[in-house]
Protein backbone atom coordinates (compact mmCIF):
# COMPACT_ATOMS: atom_id res chain seq x y z
CA UNK A 1 0.00 0.00 0.00
CA UNK A 2 2.25 2.86 -1.21
CA UNK A 3 2.23 6.24 0.47
CA UNK A 4 1.09 9.22 -1.61
CA UNK A 5 4.49 10.87 -1.40
CA UNK A 6 7.96 10.05 -0.06
CA UNK A 7 8.24 10.51 3.68
CA UNK A 8 11.96 10.98 4.08
CA UNK A 9 12.01 14.75 4.58
CA UNK A 10 8.33 15.54 4.96
CA UNK A 11 8.62 16.88 8.49
CA UNK A 12 11.12 19.52 7.41
CA UNK A 13 10.18 22.89 5.94
CA UNK A 14 9.78 22.72 2.19
CA UNK A 15 10.30 25.27 -0.56
CA UNK A 16 8.53 28.63 -0.49
CA UNK A 17 4.76 28.17 -0.37
CA UNK A 18 2.58 28.88 -3.38
CA UNK A 19 -0.88 30.36 -3.65
CA UNK A 20 -2.54 26.91 -4.06
CA UNK A 21 -5.65 26.64 -1.92
CA UNK A 22 -5.52 30.26 -0.78
CA UNK A 23 -8.51 32.48 -1.69
CA UNK A 24 -7.57 35.40 -3.92
CA UNK A 25 -4.34 33.81 -5.08
CA UNK A 26 -2.23 35.72 -2.56
CA UNK A 27 1.12 34.14 -1.83
CA UNK A 28 1.16 32.91 1.74
CA UNK A 29 4.17 34.13 3.64
CA UNK A 30 5.10 33.62 7.28
CA UNK A 31 3.60 37.04 7.99
CA UNK A 32 0.36 36.11 6.20
CA UNK A 33 0.12 32.89 8.18
CA UNK A 34 0.60 34.80 11.42
CA UNK A 35 -2.06 37.31 10.35
CA UNK A 36 -4.57 34.52 9.62
CA UNK A 37 -3.96 32.95 13.02
CA UNK A 38 -4.23 36.34 14.73
CA UNK A 39 -7.55 37.08 13.02
CA UNK A 40 -8.86 33.66 13.98
CA UNK A 41 -8.04 34.32 17.61
CA UNK A 42 -9.75 37.71 17.43
CA UNK A 43 -12.84 36.59 15.51
CA UNK A 44 -13.63 33.09 16.73
CA UNK A 45 -14.99 32.01 20.08
CA UNK A 46 -13.00 31.21 23.17
CA UNK A 47 -14.44 27.70 22.95
CA UNK A 48 -12.27 26.79 19.94
CA UNK A 49 -10.04 23.89 20.89
CA UNK A 50 -7.88 22.21 18.25
CA UNK A 51 -6.83 25.58 16.84
CA UNK A 52 -5.30 26.58 20.17
CA UNK A 53 -2.91 23.63 20.26
CA UNK A 54 -2.29 23.12 16.55
CA UNK A 55 -1.32 26.59 15.25
CA UNK A 56 -1.04 25.66 11.60
CA UNK A 57 -2.89 26.98 8.54
CA UNK A 58 -3.64 24.03 6.24
CA UNK A 59 -3.82 24.86 2.54
CA UNK A 60 -3.53 21.44 0.89
CA UNK A 61 -3.92 17.83 1.99
CA UNK A 62 -3.49 14.38 0.49
CA UNK A 63 -3.73 11.01 2.18
CA UNK A 64 -2.19 11.17 5.64
CA UNK A 65 -0.48 14.51 4.97
CA UNK A 66 -1.44 18.15 5.45
CA UNK A 67 0.57 20.99 3.94
CA UNK A 68 0.56 24.18 5.95
CA UNK A 69 0.63 27.71 4.60
CA UNK A 70 4.30 27.82 5.54
CA UNK A 71 4.99 25.02 3.06
CA UNK A 72 5.65 22.45 5.76
CA UNK A 73 4.14 18.95 5.58
CA UNK A 74 2.55 17.32 8.63
CA UNK A 75 1.64 13.68 9.16
CA UNK A 76 -1.99 13.85 10.28
CA UNK A 77 -2.66 11.43 13.15
CA UNK A 78 -5.85 13.25 14.12
CA UNK A 79 -7.74 12.68 10.83
CA UNK A 80 -10.60 15.01 11.66
CA UNK A 81 -10.99 13.31 15.06
CA UNK A 82 -11.27 9.98 13.25
CA UNK A 83 -13.58 11.21 10.50
CA UNK A 84 -11.18 10.77 7.58
CA UNK A 85 -10.99 6.99 7.39
CA UNK A 86 -9.36 7.17 3.95
CA UNK A 87 -7.32 10.27 4.72
CA UNK A 88 -7.55 13.57 2.90
CA UNK A 89 -8.93 13.87 -0.64
CA UNK A 90 -8.93 10.16 -1.39
CA UNK A 91 -9.45 9.64 -5.14
CA UNK A 92 -12.53 7.42 -4.63
CA UNK A 93 -14.17 10.02 -2.41
CA UNK A 94 -13.29 12.97 -4.64
CA UNK A 95 -14.60 11.13 -7.70
CA UNK A 96 -17.90 10.34 -5.95
CA UNK A 97 -18.38 13.97 -4.91
CA UNK A 98 -17.45 15.25 -8.37
CA UNK A 99 -19.89 12.83 -10.02
CA UNK A 100 -22.79 14.26 -8.02
CA UNK A 101 -21.73 17.83 -8.73
CA UNK A 102 -21.36 17.14 -12.44
CA UNK A 103 -24.69 15.33 -12.66
CA UNK A 104 -26.80 18.34 -11.76
CA UNK A 105 -28.46 16.37 -8.95
CA UNK A 106 -29.97 18.43 -6.11
CA UNK A 107 -27.55 18.90 -3.22
CA UNK A 108 -30.21 19.44 -0.57
CA UNK A 109 -33.47 17.51 -0.49
CA UNK A 110 -34.45 17.27 3.21
CA UNK A 111 -35.34 13.59 3.68
CA UNK A 112 -36.70 12.86 0.20
CA UNK A 113 -35.67 9.69 -1.58
CA UNK A 114 -32.94 10.05 -4.21
CA UNK A 115 -30.76 7.63 -6.17
CA UNK A 116 -27.76 8.87 -4.18
CA UNK A 117 -29.44 8.12 -0.85
CA UNK A 118 -30.64 4.73 -2.10
CA UNK A 119 -27.08 3.85 -3.10
CA UNK A 120 -25.76 4.98 0.27
CA UNK A 121 -28.23 2.89 2.28
CA UNK A 122 -27.39 -0.13 0.12
CA UNK A 123 -23.67 0.32 0.84
CA UNK A 124 -24.39 0.75 4.55
CA UNK A 125 -26.64 -2.29 4.91
CA UNK A 126 -24.06 -4.45 3.16
CA UNK A 127 -21.56 -3.80 5.97
CA UNK A 128 -23.82 -4.02 9.01
CA UNK A 129 -23.81 -7.12 11.23
CA UNK A 130 -26.09 -9.52 9.32
CA UNK A 131 -28.38 -10.06 12.29
CA UNK A 132 -29.07 -6.33 12.45
CA UNK A 133 -29.16 -5.74 8.69
CA UNK A 134 -31.77 -8.47 8.23
CA UNK A 135 -34.50 -6.35 9.83
CA UNK A 136 -33.40 -2.81 10.55
CA UNK A 137 -34.41 0.75 9.94
CA UNK A 138 -32.10 3.67 9.17
CA UNK A 139 -32.79 7.14 10.52
CA UNK A 140 -30.84 10.09 9.14
CA UNK A 141 -30.05 12.54 11.94
CA UNK A 142 -29.04 16.18 11.81
CA UNK A 143 -25.54 15.51 10.58
CA UNK A 144 -23.62 15.13 13.84
CA UNK A 145 -22.94 12.17 16.08
CA UNK A 146 -24.42 14.08 19.02
CA UNK A 147 -27.75 14.52 17.26
CA UNK A 148 -27.76 10.83 16.34
CA UNK A 149 -27.22 9.95 20.01
CA UNK A 150 -30.15 12.19 20.92
CA UNK A 151 -32.27 10.42 18.31
CA UNK A 152 -31.26 6.97 19.59
CA UNK A 153 -32.24 7.86 23.15
CA UNK A 154 -35.56 9.34 22.01
CA UNK A 155 -36.22 6.19 19.99
CA UNK A 156 -35.53 3.88 22.95
CA UNK A 157 -37.74 5.89 25.29
CA UNK A 158 -40.55 5.93 22.76
CA UNK A 159 -40.29 2.21 22.04
CA UNK A 160 -40.09 1.05 25.68
CA UNK A 161 -42.24 3.67 27.37
CA UNK A 162 -39.52 3.96 30.03
CA UNK A 163 -37.46 7.03 30.96
CA UNK A 164 -34.30 5.75 32.66
CA UNK A 165 -30.90 5.57 31.00
CA UNK A 166 -27.66 3.86 31.94
CA UNK A 167 -24.40 5.48 30.79
CA UNK A 168 -20.79 5.09 31.91
CA UNK A 169 -17.96 6.95 33.54
CA UNK A 170 -15.42 8.15 30.97
CA UNK A 171 -18.06 8.29 28.24
CA UNK A 172 -18.25 10.89 25.50
CA UNK A 173 -21.42 11.10 23.40
CA UNK A 174 -21.49 14.69 22.12
CA UNK A 175 -22.08 18.31 23.08
CA UNK A 176 -25.83 18.79 22.68
CA UNK A 177 -27.89 18.74 25.86
CA UNK A 178 -29.05 15.13 25.85
CA UNK A 179 -25.77 13.72 24.57
CA UNK A 180 -23.87 15.86 27.05
CA UNK A 181 -25.94 14.47 29.89
CA UNK A 182 -24.69 11.00 28.92
CA UNK A 183 -21.10 12.26 28.72
CA UNK A 184 -18.88 11.76 31.73
CA UNK A 185 -16.64 14.83 31.48
CA UNK A 186 -17.58 17.11 34.38
CA UNK A 187 -15.74 20.11 32.92
CA UNK A 188 -18.03 20.36 29.90
CA UNK A 189 -21.23 19.14 31.54
CA UNK A 190 -21.33 21.49 34.51
CA UNK A 191 -21.18 24.88 32.72
CA UNK A 192 -24.04 23.75 30.47
CA UNK A 193 -26.03 22.50 33.48
CA UNK A 194 -26.37 19.33 31.41
CA UNK A 195 -28.09 16.52 33.20
CA UNK A 196 -30.88 14.00 32.97
CA UNK A 197 -32.89 13.22 36.10
CA UNK A 198 -33.47 9.69 34.80
CA UNK A 199 -29.79 8.93 34.13
CA UNK A 200 -27.78 6.45 36.19
CA UNK A 201 -23.99 6.57 35.81
CA UNK A 202 -22.15 3.23 35.99
CA UNK A 203 -18.41 2.51 36.36
CA UNK A 204 -16.69 1.62 33.07
CA UNK A 205 -13.90 -0.97 33.39
CA UNK A 206 -10.52 0.72 33.03
CA UNK A 207 -7.32 -1.32 32.62
CA UNK A 208 -5.06 1.28 34.29
CA UNK A 209 -7.35 3.26 36.59
CA UNK A 210 -9.89 0.70 37.80
CA UNK A 211 -12.89 2.46 39.44
CA UNK A 212 -13.17 -0.42 41.95
CA UNK A 213 -9.47 -0.58 42.80
CA UNK A 214 -9.41 -4.19 41.61
CA UNK A 215 -8.01 -4.09 38.10
CA UNK A 216 -8.14 -6.52 35.19
CA UNK A 217 -10.80 -9.21 35.06
CA UNK A 218 -11.82 -8.59 38.68
CA UNK A 219 -12.63 -4.95 37.90
CA UNK A 220 -14.61 -5.89 34.79
CA UNK A 221 -16.52 -8.56 36.71
CA UNK A 222 -17.36 -6.06 39.47
CA UNK A 223 -18.68 -3.59 36.89
CA UNK A 224 -20.85 -6.27 35.25
CA UNK A 225 -22.17 -7.37 38.65
CA UNK A 226 -23.07 -3.77 39.45
CA UNK A 227 -25.09 -3.46 36.25
CA UNK A 228 -26.94 -6.67 37.09
CA UNK A 229 -27.69 -5.40 40.61
CA UNK A 230 -29.13 -2.13 39.34
CA UNK A 231 -31.36 -3.94 36.86
CA UNK A 232 -32.50 -6.84 39.05
CA UNK A 233 -32.48 -5.55 42.62
CA UNK A 234 -35.95 -4.15 43.43
CA UNK A 235 -34.30 -1.80 45.96
CA UNK A 236 -31.56 -0.53 43.61
CA UNK A 237 -33.37 2.77 43.10
CA UNK A 238 -32.65 2.65 39.37
CA UNK A 239 -35.40 0.57 37.86
CA UNK A 240 -35.44 -0.92 34.38
CA UNK A 241 -33.96 1.64 31.97
CA UNK A 242 -35.14 2.57 28.50
CA UNK A 243 -31.63 1.90 27.20
CA UNK A 244 -27.99 1.25 28.06
CA UNK A 245 -25.61 3.45 26.05
CA UNK A 246 -22.01 2.32 25.62
CA UNK A 247 -18.93 2.97 23.49
CA UNK A 248 -17.09 -0.22 22.42
CA UNK A 249 -13.91 1.81 22.86
CA UNK A 250 -14.03 5.04 24.82
CA UNK A 251 -12.20 7.47 22.56
CA UNK A 252 -12.28 10.88 24.21
CA UNK A 253 -12.22 9.00 27.52
CA UNK A 254 -8.63 7.98 26.81
CA UNK A 255 -8.80 5.10 24.30
CA UNK A 256 -10.22 2.55 26.73
CA UNK A 257 -11.53 -0.63 25.05
CA UNK A 258 -14.52 -2.31 26.66
CA UNK A 259 -13.41 -5.80 27.73
CA UNK A 260 -14.97 -8.36 25.40
CA UNK A 261 -16.38 -10.54 28.19
CA UNK A 262 -17.83 -7.50 29.95
CA UNK A 263 -19.53 -6.32 26.77
CA UNK A 264 -20.96 -9.81 26.19
CA UNK A 265 -22.36 -9.83 29.73
CA UNK A 266 -23.88 -6.40 29.15
CA UNK A 267 -25.53 -7.67 25.97
CA UNK A 268 -26.84 -10.77 27.75
CA UNK A 269 -28.30 -8.74 30.61
CA UNK A 270 -29.99 -6.19 28.38
CA UNK A 271 -31.45 -8.87 26.12
CA UNK A 272 -32.69 -10.89 29.10
CA UNK A 273 -34.57 -7.89 30.50
CA UNK A 274 -35.76 -6.35 27.23
CA UNK A 275 -33.53 -3.27 27.48
CA UNK A 276 -32.26 -1.84 24.18
CA UNK A 277 -28.47 -1.74 23.98
CA UNK A 278 -27.24 1.36 22.13
CA UNK A 279 -23.69 1.13 20.77
CA UNK A 280 -22.13 4.52 20.08
CA UNK A 281 -19.91 3.63 17.10
CA UNK A 282 -19.37 7.23 16.01
CA UNK A 283 -15.60 6.92 16.35
CA UNK A 284 -15.14 3.14 16.27
CA UNK A 285 -17.24 2.36 13.20
CA UNK A 286 -15.99 1.17 9.81
CA UNK A 287 -12.64 -0.45 10.46
CA UNK A 288 -11.07 1.95 12.93
CA UNK A 289 -10.57 -0.70 15.65
CA UNK A 290 -9.48 -3.51 13.35
CA UNK A 291 -13.04 -4.79 12.87
CA UNK A 292 -15.77 -3.14 10.85
CA UNK A 293 -17.46 -2.21 14.14
CA UNK A 294 -16.13 -2.03 17.67
CA UNK A 295 -18.79 -4.45 18.97
CA UNK A 296 -17.55 -7.12 16.56
CA UNK A 297 -14.54 -7.84 18.79
CA UNK A 298 -16.92 -9.24 21.40
CA UNK A 299 -19.28 -10.85 18.90
CA UNK A 300 -22.06 -8.58 20.14
CA UNK A 301 -24.96 -7.27 18.06
CA UNK A 302 -26.62 -4.23 19.68
CA UNK A 303 -30.21 -3.14 19.17
CA UNK A 304 -29.18 0.34 18.05
CA UNK A 305 -25.99 1.59 16.41
CA UNK A 306 -25.11 5.28 16.24
CA UNK A 307 -22.87 6.07 13.27
CA UNK A 308 -21.15 9.24 12.12
CA UNK A 309 -17.62 10.45 11.30
CA UNK A 310 -16.35 7.88 8.73
CA UNK A 311 -19.88 7.14 7.51
CA UNK A 312 -19.89 10.44 5.60
CA UNK A 313 -16.49 10.05 3.99
CA UNK A 314 -15.25 13.26 5.62
CA UNK A 315 -18.48 15.25 5.10
CA UNK A 316 -21.23 15.80 7.72
CA UNK A 317 -23.50 12.75 8.02
CA UNK A 318 -24.95 10.77 10.90
CA UNK A 319 -27.35 7.85 11.01
CA UNK A 320 -29.04 5.65 13.59
CA UNK A 321 -29.51 2.01 12.62
CA UNK A 322 -31.89 0.00 14.79
CA UNK A 323 -33.99 -3.14 14.94
CA UNK A 324 -37.32 -2.81 13.17
CA UNK A 325 -39.26 -3.71 16.34
CA UNK A 326 -38.17 -0.40 17.87
CA UNK A 327 -39.57 1.68 15.01
CA UNK A 328 -42.51 3.05 16.97
CA UNK A 329 -42.00 6.79 16.88
CA UNK A 330 -44.34 9.18 15.10
CA UNK A 331 -43.77 11.11 11.89
CA UNK A 332 -41.41 14.03 12.57
CA UNK A 333 -40.46 12.69 16.02
CA UNK A 334 -36.82 13.50 15.27
CA UNK A 335 -36.07 15.64 12.27
CA UNK A 336 -33.62 18.25 10.99
CA UNK A 337 -33.00 20.43 7.98
CA UNK A 338 -29.66 18.98 6.93
CA UNK A 339 -30.51 15.28 6.90
CA UNK A 340 -30.26 14.91 3.14
CA UNK A 341 -26.70 15.94 2.30
CA UNK A 342 -26.22 14.31 -1.09
CA UNK A 343 -22.49 14.98 -1.27
CA UNK A 344 -21.95 13.34 2.11
CA UNK A 345 -24.00 10.31 1.10
CA UNK A 346 -22.01 9.89 -2.12
CA UNK A 347 -18.72 10.32 -0.26
CA UNK A 348 -19.90 7.94 2.44
CA UNK A 349 -20.94 5.20 0.03
CA UNK A 350 -17.57 5.42 -1.74
CA UNK A 351 -15.74 5.29 1.58
CA UNK A 352 -17.66 2.29 2.92
CA UNK A 353 -17.16 0.30 -0.26
CA UNK A 354 -13.45 1.12 -0.42
CA UNK A 355 -12.96 0.04 3.22
CA UNK A 356 -14.63 -3.29 2.46
CA UNK A 357 -13.00 -3.91 -0.92
CA UNK A 358 -9.49 -3.09 0.29
CA UNK A 359 -9.79 -4.99 3.58
CA UNK A 360 -8.89 -1.88 5.56
CA UNK A 361 -10.32 -3.22 8.84
CA UNK A 362 -7.89 -6.13 8.75
CA UNK A 363 -5.14 -3.74 7.71
CA UNK A 364 -5.91 -1.53 10.72
CA UNK A 365 -5.72 -4.57 13.02
CA UNK A 366 -2.35 -5.65 11.64
CA UNK A 367 -0.73 -2.22 11.47
CA UNK A 368 -2.21 -1.12 14.79
CA UNK A 369 -0.82 -4.24 16.45
CA UNK A 370 2.63 -3.43 15.10
CA UNK A 371 2.44 0.18 16.28
CA UNK A 372 1.30 -0.81 19.78
CA UNK A 373 4.04 -3.42 19.99
CA UNK A 374 6.72 -0.85 19.15
CA UNK A 375 5.21 1.69 21.54
CA UNK A 376 5.32 -0.88 24.32
CA UNK A 377 9.03 -1.22 23.64
CA UNK A 378 9.31 2.54 23.99
CA UNK A 379 7.48 2.19 27.29
CA UNK A 380 10.32 0.05 28.64
CA UNK A 381 12.69 2.99 28.09
CA UNK A 382 10.35 5.83 29.09
CA UNK A 383 8.80 5.75 32.54
CA UNK A 384 6.50 8.61 31.56
CA UNK A 385 4.48 6.09 29.54
CA UNK A 386 2.14 4.60 32.12
CA UNK A 387 0.22 2.44 29.67
CA UNK A 388 -0.11 1.91 25.91
CA UNK A 389 -3.50 0.63 24.79
CA UNK A 390 -6.00 0.63 21.98
CA UNK A 391 -7.46 -1.37 19.14
CA UNK A 392 -6.52 -1.16 15.50
CA UNK A 393 -5.62 2.39 14.53
CA UNK A 394 -7.20 3.85 17.64
CA UNK A 395 -4.23 4.09 20.01
CA UNK A 396 -3.62 5.89 23.30
CA UNK A 397 -0.56 6.44 25.48
CA UNK A 398 -1.23 7.38 29.09
CA UNK A 399 1.35 9.95 30.21
CA UNK A 400 2.21 9.78 33.90
CA UNK A 401 4.50 11.26 36.52
CA UNK A 402 7.13 8.61 37.34
CA UNK A 403 8.00 10.45 40.55
CA UNK A 404 4.40 10.49 41.76
CA UNK A 405 2.79 8.26 44.36
CA UNK A 406 1.25 5.15 42.76
CA UNK A 407 -2.23 4.01 43.72
CA UNK A 408 -2.99 0.61 45.22
CA UNK A 409 -2.70 -1.05 41.81
CA UNK A 410 0.52 0.74 40.87
CA UNK A 411 -0.99 3.32 38.53
CA UNK A 412 0.96 6.58 38.61
CA UNK A 413 -0.63 10.07 38.66
CA UNK A 414 -1.54 11.63 35.33
CA UNK A 415 0.93 14.19 33.96
CA UNK A 416 -1.09 16.53 31.74
CA UNK A 417 1.71 19.09 31.50
CA UNK A 418 4.10 16.47 30.17
CA UNK A 419 1.41 15.27 27.74
CA UNK A 420 1.02 18.81 26.40
CA UNK A 421 4.77 19.07 26.04
CA UNK A 422 4.82 15.83 24.06
CA UNK A 423 2.03 17.02 21.76
CA UNK A 424 3.93 20.26 21.09
CA UNK A 425 7.15 18.36 20.48
CA UNK A 426 5.41 16.14 17.94
CA UNK A 427 3.93 19.15 16.14
CA UNK A 428 7.33 20.84 15.97
CA UNK A 429 8.59 17.66 14.29
CA UNK A 430 5.71 17.49 11.80
CA UNK A 431 3.20 15.13 13.42
CA UNK A 432 -0.35 16.18 14.36
CA UNK A 433 -1.78 14.37 17.39
CA UNK A 434 -4.20 15.26 20.16
CA UNK A 435 -4.85 14.56 23.82
CA UNK A 436 -7.79 13.00 25.63
CA UNK A 437 -8.60 10.95 28.69
CA UNK A 438 -8.65 11.94 32.32
CA UNK A 439 -6.84 15.24 32.91
CA UNK A 440 -6.02 15.38 29.18
CA UNK A 441 -3.04 13.12 29.79
CA UNK A 442 -3.53 10.50 27.06
CA UNK A 443 -1.81 11.10 23.73
CA UNK A 444 -4.15 9.78 21.04
CA UNK A 445 -3.28 8.49 17.58
CA UNK A 446 -6.04 8.27 14.95
CA UNK A 447 -4.22 8.04 11.60
CA UNK A 448 -6.11 7.18 8.41
CA UNK A 449 -6.78 3.50 7.76
CA UNK A 450 -4.75 3.98 4.57
CA UNK A 451 -1.55 4.75 6.51
CA UNK A 452 1.33 3.12 4.64
CA UNK A 453 4.15 1.13 6.20
CA UNK A 454 6.75 3.82 5.52
CA UNK A 455 4.46 6.44 7.06
CA UNK A 456 4.03 4.26 10.14
CA UNK A 457 7.80 3.95 10.44
CA UNK A 458 8.14 7.70 10.06
CA UNK A 459 5.57 8.21 12.83
CA UNK A 460 7.37 5.80 15.16
CA UNK A 461 10.70 7.49 14.53
CA UNK A 462 9.29 10.94 15.27
CA UNK A 463 7.51 9.65 18.39
CA UNK A 464 10.71 8.08 19.66
CA UNK A 465 12.67 11.30 19.21
CA UNK A 466 9.87 13.37 20.76
CA UNK A 467 9.74 11.07 23.81
CA UNK A 468 13.52 11.36 24.18
CA UNK A 469 13.31 15.16 24.03
CA UNK A 470 10.48 15.37 26.57
CA UNK A 471 12.24 12.95 28.93
CA UNK A 472 15.46 14.95 28.66
CA UNK A 473 13.61 18.19 29.47
CA UNK A 474 11.88 16.53 32.42
CA UNK A 475 15.11 15.10 33.83
CA UNK A 476 17.26 18.19 33.28
CA UNK A 477 16.23 20.09 36.46
CA UNK A 478 16.89 17.02 38.59
CA UNK A 479 20.29 16.52 36.98
CA UNK A 480 21.20 20.18 37.59
CA UNK A 481 20.13 19.89 41.22
CA UNK A 482 22.23 16.78 41.73
CA UNK A 483 25.22 18.43 40.07
CA UNK A 484 24.85 21.45 42.34
CA UNK A 485 25.02 19.21 45.41
CA UNK A 486 28.28 17.63 44.32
Amino acid sequence: MPSPAPTADRSASQAAPTSDGVPGGARVTADKKALILTRQAARESAARSYARHLPIVPVRAQGAWITGADGRDYLDCLSGAGTLALGHNHPAVVAAIRAVLDSGAPLHVLDLATPVKDDFTSALLALLPPELAADCRVHFAGPTGADAVEAAVKLARTATGRRGLFAFTGAYHGMTAGALALTGANAVREPAVAGDPFLTRLPFPHPYRCPFGLGGELGAAASAAYVRTLIEDPLSGAGLPAAVVVEPVQGEGGVVPAPDGWLRTLRSLTREHGVPLIADEVQTGFGRTGELFGVNHAGVVPDVMVLSKAVGGGLPLAVVVYRGALDRWAEGAHTGTFRGNQLAMAAGAATLRHIAQEGLAARAAELGGRLVGRLMRYQADHSLLGQVRGRGLMIGMEIVDPAGEPDSLGALPAAPGVARRLRAELLSRGVIAELGGRHGAVLRLLPPLTLADDEAEHLLGVLGRALDAVAEDRDAPRARAEAARV
